[in-house]
């Protein structure tokens, strides 16, 4: 019977540490608060043993150092699932870096598996099936005590990693592809947090590249009030006023507020206010004026660019065989960006293999086969 126990104080997590640093692996995962909090935070760090997990809160304690220490140490191995999240999150709060990963979600692409998330994995590698609940997972996790279903949720997201960590393995190691994803997992350590770019945030809004730019310059007052409003009542910016009414409202900064969707508060009298100042703003501001789009040189310099697309759509051939004779997803074989350039110069192989999205293991594999495909479009 697996046991739990929630780790509330700095010298129980000193503790935990110094055991979980004489084992040879820990799986983790954390919860954050982010549907609910304008400042998202880590509220939970679950690691786990063979047959424990220990549930780190960090809203409670006040030294996490010890932790990023276990995180950092490289004679022990983290198990993920899915840790690209994970590990931005770790580095936002506390900067703290994350050597020796295991993923399994990773893994789980790899030997072709076509079902890759937690519960579908846990159940097919180690014979456990979790017990779904929306509620806890879009839960807020900012808020205390932690009831028993809740502990045991984020229990359940670590406590049977390692063992599918184990049956993975064996199928990687059996279709000799171990090696291809220890090199996935060894580029996961570089993995940062990267804060936004605040001034040309606005641009991230779905819809935006429709607007002229009057109607950019009204979305850019519209994105910075409703960032004020977020930070202001703590909550999520689209749990404020979502995207879609940003882009009705910039593209039609005249029309009637209550005739617009996802306002709520901010669509009648008082909250409106800002929300019409803001629209005034934009309204009283210079066109925003961006630069056009560069087109490659390499595509413009094609003299036929149906030539282009014919390439890379027997280089996207070429992958997508590979795919089916290995029963893998084609977008892991070979990236695409890589391919597009190659379908503009079919001659720059040598160079193209420096690039640093291309692995190691891809060269070693199909770089010769590439080769072969390349030299029938020069």
């Amino acid at each position: 019977m697996s046991q739990i126990e929630l780790v509330r104080d700095d010298s129980r997590l000193t503790e935990v540490v110094e055991h979980l640093l004489r084992t040879p692996r820990v799986a983790v995962d954390i919860e954050s608060n982010g549907f609910f909090r304008y400042h998202e935070r880590v509220c939970l760090v679950q690691l786990a043993s063979a047959e424990t997990a220990f549930l780190v809160d960090p809203l409670l304690i006040d030294n996490v150092r010890p932790l990023g220490g276990l995180l950092g140490d490289r004679s022990v191995e983290k198990v993920f699932h899915a840790a690209d999240y994970d590990l931005r999150s770790f580095d936002r709060d506390w900067g703290f870096r994350i050597n020796n990963v295991f993923d399994t979600k990773i893994a789980a692409e790899f030997v072709g598996a076509e079902r890759v998330g937690l519960q579908a994995v846990v159940e097919e590698y180690a014979g456990v099936v979790l017990a779904k609940s929306p509620k806890l997972q879009r839960s807020d996790w900012t808020m205390r005590p932690l009831k028993p279903e809740k502990l045991q949720y984020a229990a359940n997201d670590v406590l049977h990693l390692i063992r599918v960590r184990k049956a993975i393995s064996a199928r990687l190691k059996k279709l000799s592809r171990y090696a291809w994803v220890q090199e996935e997992f060894a580029r996961l350590e570089s993995v940062k947090h990267t804060a936004p770019d605040r001034e040309a945030a606005f641009l991230s809004v779905k819809g935006s590249r429709d607007l002229d730019g009057k109607g950019l310059a009204v979305l850019r007052s519209l994105f910075k009030f409703r960032e004020r409003e977020a930070r202001r009542r703590d909550r999520p910016t689209f749990k404020v006023i979502p995207d879609f009414a940003l882009i009705t409202l910039s593209s039609a900064p005249s029309i009637d507020l209550s005739r617009v969707k996802g306002l709520g508060w901010y669509g009648r009298h008082p909250g409106s206010r800002g929300l019409k100042d803001a629209i005034r703003k934009g309204l009283r501001s210079k066109p925003v004026s961006l630069p056009l789009r560069r087109r490659s040189e390499e595509i413009s310099n094609l003299e036929n660019k149906e030539l282009f697309k014919t390439r890379l759509s027997i280089l996207k051939a070429w992958r997508s065989q590979l795919g089916n004779e290995l029963r893998l997803n084609p977008g892991l074989l070979w990236p695409t960006k890589s391919l597009e350039r190659l379908a503009r110069n079919p001659c720059n192989l040598e160079l193209e293999a420096t690039s640093a999205e291309v692995r190691d293991w891809q060269k070693l594999q199909f770089g010769a086969n590439l080769r072969h495909s390349l030299e029938k479009l020069s």
